[in-house]
């Protein structure tokens, strides 16, 4: 007989659970507010209807169920997540490389008007970075 368990009040075991199923849906906040996704480096938009987009200060991980293209490409079901957990769920998928490294020189070629606003933001944190906070 398989013991019945339960994680009731500890949301980070439920999320690293969903986490498991959808690894391959993750996105990181960019400093625009936007978010790009960690493989693929699409950009994306946290759907108005959902309750992360009424989260402040917005999450910098997020992991969602589903894109949805109307105006913008929007995630839809969208939770928090710890990069971490990435490298120990999906170690197969993900390196550390991939979580912490910048965006591609195409994508920044785009980005010339932007430039003075990126300049007087604080740079993201790498994963390391991140984890000794």
């Amino acid at each position: 007989m398989i013991e019945r368990r339960s994680s009731a009040g500890d949301l980070d075991k439920v999320r690293k659970a969903i986490t498991a199923g959808f690894f391959r849906n993750t996105a990181q906040r960019r400093w625009d507010g936007s978010y790009r996704t960690v493989k693929s480096w699409r950009t994306v938009f946290v759907h108005p209807s959902s309750g992360m987009a009424r989260v402040d200060p917005p999450p910098r991980w997020v992991l969602y169920h589903e894109l949805v293209e109307t105006t913008k490409e929007y995630m839809r079901q969208v939770t928090e997540l710890k990069p971490e957990w990435l490298l120990e769920i999906a170690p197969h998928y993900y390196q550390e490389n991939n979580l912490d490294k910048p965006e591609p020189k195409k994508a920044n070629a785009h980005r010339q008007d932007a430039a003075a606003t990126v300049a007087t933001e604080k740079p993201s944190l790498s994963l390391i970075e991140f984890l000794k906070v």
